[in-house]
């Protein structure tokens, strides 16, 4: 079996098993998760046109800054609107 850690702020660290990722995207829609740092919207605008012209939903999401953590809330929403998630991160 396959761990991930999850990368999120516990105060101790969680283990959860990795979802196998989905045979193809086709009628899938995939989040586009910006955690707020510099020129990310600008990486997802090209993400995103790629995706679209392969028929591929997409819907963004994020968090207003890369200093803050992502809310329960905004977890929970997007993994109940989306099949996949690509995260943008930088550095």
């Amino acid at each position: 079996m396959n761990w991930m850690r999850d990368p999120t702020a516990e105060t101790s660290a969680i283990k959860r098993a990795r979802r196998a990722p989905p045979p193809s995207l086709t009628g899938k829609t995939v989040g586009l998760f910006d955690i707020g740092k510099t020129r990310t919207d600008e990486f997802f605008n090209q993400v995103e046109i790629r995706l679209n012209a392969r028929g591929i939903q997409t819907r963004r999401v994020g968090k207003p800054t890369n200093a803050k953590v992502a809310t329960p809330e905004n977890l929970a929403k997007i993994s109940s609107e989306v099949d996949a998630v690509i995260i943008g991160l930088s550095d």
